[in-house]
């Protein structure tokens, strides 16, 4: 039977999360040609290459590919087992990774976290940024934040959001300039700012009203990829922005930001702290999600 050492599996991960020898050795504290030596013999004993070397860069193989989705979940449940060994003290300990957004991330760290950091000052909590749809369990992440429709069925879903609703907005000073649309073909003929995301997807507007629906791919001088600066955007009369209806709620009440086709701004389940259902959460990351369960029913 082949068998392969957790050293030997760690420092394989950090080469192919920094796609670099030498800067894995700094993380790890070894020298470069000590983790190559190992990379070697990990790669004899498994008759594969893992790695495509160039002199000045490191790629996985489609072999070290597929060892690398399943070893990260492997390691990151040993290191679950021993956080959860040390939080059997009366100090819980431990570090929770997580997956979201900039803007849903951001009710959590204001409402969540100052309480809960100070009553687990042993937990360490990392987020992540990135709008693409990503697989935590892959990646290596304990949990992740999505709109409810957008988490996968395998999951646990802690919903701490209000239902969010998409809105069309526009500054006073474009609508000076253009007439504003009446329906959602009306579109078409504006300068709408588009959202792309990571994954290079642009994202379409779904309109809906009445069990009448329209997806527009719209057109427009400026995409961006991130909802507050969508807001900034259509501020500054750049253009027609869509976003949820809570990023721009401030500028909408001053009336620096107007509201167009609000009938036709559909809603759907908000926010929801998830994670995997099939494997036995940590100590910490269970507090966590009480906590966010608690800070939720309240309100």
């Amino acid at each position: 039977m082949l068998r392969a050492g957790l050293s030997e599996l760690t420092a394989f991960v950090a080469i192919a999360d920094g796609r670099s020898f030498r800067a894995a050795a700094r993380t790890l504290g070894v020298s470069p040609s000590a983790l190559s030596h190992s990379m070697k013999g990990l790669e004899a004993r498994l008759g594969v290459r893992l790695f495509n070397r160039t002199t000045r860069s490191v790629a996985l193989t489609d072999a070290g590919e597929k060892l690398l989705r399943r070893v990260v979940p492997a390691i990151a449940d040993l290191e679950d087992a021993v956080n959860e060994a040390a939080s059997s003290r009366d100090r819980p300990s431990g570090s929770i990774r997580i997956s979201a957004s900039e803007s849903a991330a951001k009710p959590i760290v204001r409402d969540v976290l100052p309480d809960f950091l100070v009553a687990y000052p042993d937990i360490h909590v990392e987020f992540v940024v990135d709008t693409r749809l990503v697989d935590i369990v892959a990646d290596g992440f304990d949990a992740g934040i999505r709109v409810l429709q957008d988490v996968p069925r395998d999951m646990i879903a802690v919903r701490f959001g209000p239902d969010m609703r998409f809105a069309a907005v526009a500054s006073p000073e474009y609508l000076s300039r253009y007439e504003p649309p009446k329906a959602p073909d009306d579109l078409a003929q504006h300068r709408c700012i588009r959202f792309r995301f990571e994954s290079g997807a642009l994202y379409r507007w779904d309109l809906e009203h009445r069990g009448k629906t329209f997806s527009i791919d719209v057109d427009g001088p400026m995409t961006l990829g991130n909802l507050g600066l969508m807001v900034e955007a259509a501020l500054a009369g750049i253009g027609i922005a869509w976003v949820p209806e809570y990023q721009a709620a401030e500028h909408l009440a001053s009336g620096r930001l107007v509201h167009l086709l609000p009938e036709w701004s559909p809603s759907f389940p908000g926010l929801c702290l998830y994670y995997p259902a099939n494997r036995h959460p940590p100590a910490a990351l269970r507090l966590f999600v009480e906590a966010v369960r608690e800070w939720a029913n309240r309100h």
